[in-house]
């Protein structure tokens, strides 16, 4: 039997955190609308038409939202930075009649602050807080100017520490 590589271990546990993230979130979210006592049948359609459009509940992975049918939904880089989402924060997205993607952050995760350092490897950005590096989105190393080496104050999910992702909070 072959050696599995270190990195192919740490992102296969990378996955599976946030698989159980993910499978957490919904379970949240379906007590939220079902309430606490309720049994589930058969599984409900998180995908609505009403009159402002179709809505979709889903999970934001650090980059784009993941529908309940485990489609990806594309999240403006610059919204995402602006709201400071973070990885597992739950969200809605309208598609008007028009075509036009409304998000909306409708069950944020709990989160806490760290600060830590920029880095960049192949193109990506990453804030490296105690030895553990988390990808961050281009369009808030642009908008806070920062530059490789800049200490960063940065949002993690509180309760996931397989998480690969953060938002900047600000430039120290």
């Amino acid at each position: 039997m072959s050696e599995i590589p270190e990195k192919q271990i740490k992102r296969l546990r990378s996955l599976l955190s946030e698989a159980e993230t993910n499978l957490s979130a919904a379970k949240e979210l379906l007590i939220s609308i079902l309430g606490d006592g309720e049994t589930i049948s058969a599984p409900r359609d998180t995908v609505v038409s009403g009159p402002e459009g179709k809505v979709i509940e889903g999970i934001f992975d650090g980059q784009i939202m993941i529908g309940p049918d485990g489609k990806n939904y594309p999240v403006p880089a610059n919204y995402a930075s602006k709201s400071k989402l973070v990885e597992g924060d739950i969200m809605k997205l309208t598609i008007t009649e028009e075509g036009k993607f409304l998000y909306k952050q409708i069950g944020p995760v709990e989160r806490k602050t760290v600060i830590g350092t920029l880095v960049r490897h192949d193109d990506k950005y990453y804030v490296e807080v105690g030895g553990k590096e988390y990808q961050i989105l281009y369009a808030s190393v642009t908008y806070f100017h920062l530059r490789e080496g800049s200490q960063v104050s940065v949002t993690i999910p509180a309760k996931n520490d397989d998480a690969t992702w953060a938002a900047v909070e600000a430039a120290l």
